[in-house]
């Protein structure tokens, strides 16, 4: 039985330092794949450089992108480097990105929004997946992937909302991050939520090292996010890990057409 992680920060310090541990104790686990985003151009050398073994090329897969925190910052320099480097990386993903309704002191919405379509069209023009960080923002997080043309896919990070968003959200071509949130009982959204998500659209995600409150989070608590969703939905761990590596696999798979 295996796992991918979908949404880990591992060039944070705190798990970089740790690394050999960290892997260690997601093998033990059954995590043995990575996708690893990077939220500002500050942080994009690092997700490239992360070290690693040349038999775990494979299995780490990295984004590129400005998260929604950061849009106010963005200078044009930012955009032609983004642009280098997806024409330089064909594996490369776009994101994190996306909108953020609680964080609007940090970059209006206006500034979120423009970001957010600018990454989207790059996205669609290289073919890329993104990743989408979205806080109470669906209904412009749809009108922006409409206005962009975006047809890439990718993954709604941490997802939270309802099921009816959600099913827009499949619609657009997007697959649903279910997480950390998972490992807090006070999070009875979710829950109802994910009953009525399909399958075949989930994956799952830890967003190491945050997401845990007095403790770092780290890829092996898939292991335990994976046993909640399957008693919440009925079914074997097994037959979860199954499922949600099958539908990575599509997203790792040969990019859409446009």
């Amino acid at each position: 039985m295996h796992f991918t992680d979908t949404h880990c920060h591992l060039a944070e310090a705190v798990l970089q330092a740790d690394w050999p541990n960290v892997l260690a104790a997601a093998e033990a686990a059954g995590v043995t794949r990575f996708i690893v985003p990077a939220t500002r151009p500050q942080d994009w050398q690092a997700v490239l450089d992360f070290p690693e073994k040349p038999s775990e090329k494979a299995r780490i897969h990295r984004a590129a992108g400005i998260h929604p925190w950061f849009a106010a910052e963005t200078e044009e320099g930012d955009w032609q480097r983004l642009e280098a480097l997806l024409a330089a990386h064909p594996q490369l993903w776009v994101g994190e990105i996306g909108l953020d309704a609680l964080k609007t002191e940090r970059a209006d919405g206006a500034q979120q929004q423009a970001v957010l379509i600018r990454q989207l069209v790059l996205a669609q023009q290289y073919r890329r997946r993104v990743i989408v960080h979205n806080v109470k923002a669906g209904a412009a997080l749809a009108a922006a992937v409409k206005a962009a043309k975006f047809t890439q896919g990718g993954i709604i990070h941490a997802f939270s909302g309802s099921a009816e968003e959600a099913r827009q959200l499949i619609g657009l071509g997007f697959y649903i991050g279910i997480g950390s949130l998972l490992l807090n009982p006070a999070a009875k959204k979710i829950r109802v939520t994910l009953k009525q998500l399909p399958l075949e659209r989930i994956v799952l995600e830890t967003d190491s090292p945050f997401m845990l409150k007095n403790a770092v989070n780290t890829p092996a608590n898939i292991r335990a996010i994976a046993a909640e969703a399957a008693q919440i939905l009925g079914i074997g761990i097994d037959t979860l890990a199954r499922q949600t590596e099958a539908n990575t696999d599509r997203l790792l798979a040969a990019f859409q057409t446009a």
